[in-house]
């Protein structure tokens, strides 16, 4: 594999990590958090979406923390957007890039925008027709290797997709989304191959990974090994979509850190600072933490505070 000399990761834990814990988070803590992650080096950051406040309510005060974020300077935030009403929302909150999603499999699509993924694809053309110009955009290509309710998910379909929306907006980031963390990094470094060589004018290709088998990080080096060179992780393995039974949470920032600068990739990022979140995290009530870097280095620090 020829390593790039940097990577671009996008630290998801401020909304992917935060959407699924009951007990609310307050939003100042929220804030402090993705203080913290900027202080060690984040600069790329899902901080947050504009969704219903009954279906996700840890994320209704969306307004409040991408404010909070904006004040950071050199810090990019990016929201989460299921459909053009709630984009408008953002934009009119001051988001400067927003993520849309829509899901390959109907069911899961169903189960999370309440669309069939063809009328998401319309959703998604008309976004694109009223966005203002300065504005970034990613779509999120949810299931893309594994659907929670239909198991495995054809290639041929993903591809499919892209050839619908890639054309919308071909300067949009593309994410593809291993929502279940059920896929394994043959089938990774497969469909970037393919779909980076069918749509040579995307410049941005990202990889959106879950842990739930442990090979989240081997699946981030096989979408590295393809060409993608922007990765979502999750400070603390945070995550796991709430329609998605049994994904448990992303990849875990700090073990993407720890694996790519022992490859001499730069990600930016102050593993120490990173872990000293990550540790923080834990007290969080309701969260469900994972990863190995965290544990690893922790036993590493009371040693040495032992010795």
């Amino acid at each position: 594999m020829v390593a790039s000399e940097r990577v671009t990761l996008v630290e998801v834990g401020p909304r992917d990590g935060f959407q699924p814990i009951g007990p609310h988070i307050p939003t100042e803590t929220k804030i402090a958090y993705i203080q913290r992650l900027f202080e060690a080096g984040v600069r790329r950051m899902e901080v947050t979406a504009f969704v219903s406040e009954r279906a996700v309510p840890q994320l209704a005060d969306a307004a409040e923390v991408l404010a909070a974020a904006q004040a950071l300077p050199g810090l990019e935030p990016q929201v989460l957007v299921p459909n053009q009403r709630y984009c408008e929302k953002a934009l009119e909150a001051g988001a400067r890039f927003v993520a849309f999603v829509l899901s390959v499999s109907e069911k899961h699509n169903m189960n999370n925008v309440r669309r069939t993924p063809q009328d998401s694809v319309e959703e998604y053309r008309g976004l694109v027709g009223v966005l203002p110009e300065g504005i970034r955009l990613r779509i999120n290509v949810a299931t893309a290797f594994d659907c929670p309710f239909d198991g495995a998910v054809d290639p041929k379909a993903v591809i499919a997709m892209l050839d619908q929306v890639v054309p919308i907006c071909p300067g949009a980031e593309i994410s593809l989304c291993d929502t279940t963390g059920r896929t394994t990094p043959a089938q990774v470094g497969a469909l970037f191959t393919e779909a980076i060589g069918r749509f040579p004018g995307v410049k941005n290709w990202v990889f959106h990974g879950h842990d739930t088998y442990g090979l989240g990080v081997a699946n981030v080096l096989a979408a590295h090994g393809a060409g993608a060179r922007i990765f979502d992780s999750s400070f603390a393995g945070l995550g796991g979509c709430p329609f998605a039974p049994g994904a448990t949470g992303n990849v875990a920032t700090e073990d993407v850190v720890w694996t790519f600068e022992r490859m001499g990739i730069s990600t930016g990022i102050d593993l120490e600072r990173l872990l000293d979140a990550a540790e923080q995290a834990l007290t969080i009530p309701g969260a469900s933490a994972g990863g190995r870097v965290r544990n690893a280095m922790h036993s590493r620090r009371c040693a040495q505070e032992l010795a």
